[in-house]
């Protein structure tokens, strides 16, 4: 072999390892960002309140509710009535969660006249209190022509936003089970909990509301904060609010230990999901207000977003709602023995609440069956 083909050879050999590891270095960018991008979920309802009907995996905050206060309340001055009269604002409209019912510490609330101002103060506002940035403002339109107008005395636009964001720890880590599965469908599950093997001090963060059976319990676990996280497996009732009174309603009737044993074990599946909502039902349909002048009013855009997170060492959510709005002129306007062990499984069907501790409504409600959607 002459020394010219010696010389193609290395070149060629040089090329192919060139392109290899190019090859390796995309796929690995391309996993790192599918890993650290939390992926909108596919099939999860997000319902306004605790009283409308969900459906089989099911998502609500109070976040929505919030926002429709201060717009029925401060502005509208009445109830907001459509014709026909939809039922999530006929819900919206009973107010059955209010500020009062969280701590300041859990959310940031304003609204006012549309204005980049206005976007400005929500943007320094979450900055500030919770070092976060808003998913949805920039879903709204901020153009000049769809802010409020000092000299346009027909029309006003207001604004309203609500974020609620929570971190919290659990008092001690959870061990991480070996994956399983989830009902009869759903293989090779992200589980954490206690087994026979974790230390028995894990378990005094847990405070058992009832157990019937290993298909149908309730249980609390504490937190470093305020925040309790509440599993309730087998969830009888069509909306949030049915399961949460059953529930209830099953923790007044027992009357076993309530006590987290030694020999119980306790195991629930990782959660993740991000959803996003835009209440259509509710947008371009015109509404009396209270203001005998400016009686007409209707919702351009509503928009709620909840991002959770669990795992064995505590969760994260956050979610943010709001509501753009215009009001016009009429003449514009348009039990078991002691010593055996209780399996506390939640890998079937469970609605988990979570609930700031002394309050009497929980502030974010889910309900998953198709395990995957939160994997």
């Amino acid at each position: 072999m002459n020394k010219k083909a010696k010389i193609l050879i290395i070149v060629a050999i040089l090329i192919v390892l060139l392109i290899i590891v190019v090859t390796v270095i995309n796929k690995t960018n391309i996993v790192g960002k599918t890993a650290t991008k939390l992926q909108q979920a596919d099939g999860i309802t997000v319902v306004p309140t605790m009283r409308d009907t969900i459906t089989a995996d099911s998502s609500w905050c109070g976040t929505f509710q919030l926002v429709w206060n201060d717009m029925k309340n401060d502005v509208v001055k009445k109830d907001v009535i459509f014709t026909p009269q939809e039922e999530m604002a006929e819900n919206l409209n009973k107010e059955e969660f209010t500020q009062d019912m969280l701590s300041e510490e859990y959310y940031f609330k304003t609204y006012g006249l549309k204005s980049l101002e206005l976007k400005e103060q929500i943007e320094n506002g979450i900055k500030e209190k919770f070092n976060q940035e808003s998913d949805i403002l920039n879903d709204f339109n901020w153009s000049e022509s769809e802010l409020y107008d000092p000299n346009n005395a027909d029309v006003r636009r207001y604004f309203f936003y609500v974020m609620l964001y929570r971190k919290f720890e659990f008092l001690q880590e959870f061990d991480k089970l070996e994956n399983g599965k989830f009902g009869d469908k759903y293989n090779d599950i992200e589980y954490f909990g206690i087994d026979e093997s974790t230390k028995n001090s894990v378990g005094n963060q847990i405070d058992v509301l009832y157990y019937n059976s290993k298909d149908d319990f309730a249980i609390i676990v504490n937190t470093k904060t305020d925040d309790e996280v509440i599993f309730c497996k087998s969830p009888q009732g069509k909306t949030f609010n049915e399961i949460y009174e059953n529930m209830n309603k099953e923790q007044k009737k027992y009357t076993g230990s309530k006590n987290f044993k030694n020999v119980d074990e306790f195991k629930a599946p990782n959660l993740k999901f991000n959803e996003k909502r835009e209440y259509t039902e509710l947008q371009n349909k015109e509404f009396k207000t209270a203001d005998p002048i400016y009686d007409t009013a209707k919702i351009e855009k509503a928009i709620q977003t909840i991002k959770f997170s669990l795992d064995e060492k505590g969760g994260e959510i956050k979610s943010e709602a709001a509501i753009d709005m215009k009001i016009i002129t009429t003449s514009i306007g348009t039990q078991p023995k002691t010593d055996e062990p209780r399996y506390f499984y939640v890998d079937d069907t469970f609605t988990i609440f979570l609930r700031e501790k002394g309050q009497e409504l929980p502030y974010f409600a889910g309900r998953i069956e198709d395990i995957t959607k939160f994997q």
